[in-house]
């Protein structure tokens, strides 16, 4: 699956768009992680875990945008964007999203059938 963040992507064409698709999911922050940051807050520097949890969420909603561009026979996603917020204080949203579309190469491209696996 080709994801790509830009509207259109050099050498392919879109041939079909097939409509919105996202993933989402909800994350909570265990109290453990909370006053774990709270005391990095005060010295400073990365809150590793929680940046992990980040990479880990957006590479779960990523995945679930993928299934869903699949289950509509896309072959690319475009113009894919994240969006986070909090809900709550202690619940983090975090969607990714983008417009399922099928792609070909242009005649003289080496990209024919499909994007590289």
């Amino acid at each position: 699956m080709l994801i790509s963040t830009m509207n259109d992507v050099p050498g392919h064409q879109v041939t079909e768009v097939l409509g919105e698709v996202f993933g989402l999911t909800v994350r909570s922050r265990n109290i453990g992680s909370q006053f774990g940051a709270g005391l990095k807050s005060l010295v400073g520097g990365e809150l590793k875990g929680m940046t992990q949890n980040l990479a880990n969420s957006r590479h779960e909603v990523i995945g679930r945008m993928v299934e869903e561009a699949q289950a509509k026979g896309a072959n690319a996603v475009l113009a894919m964007r994240f969006d986070t917020s909090e809900m709550g204080g202690n619940w983090t949203e975090i969607c990714a999203y983008g417009t399922a579309v099928k792609v070909a190469g242009l005649p003289g491209s080496d990209w024919q059938a499909g994007p590289p696996q």
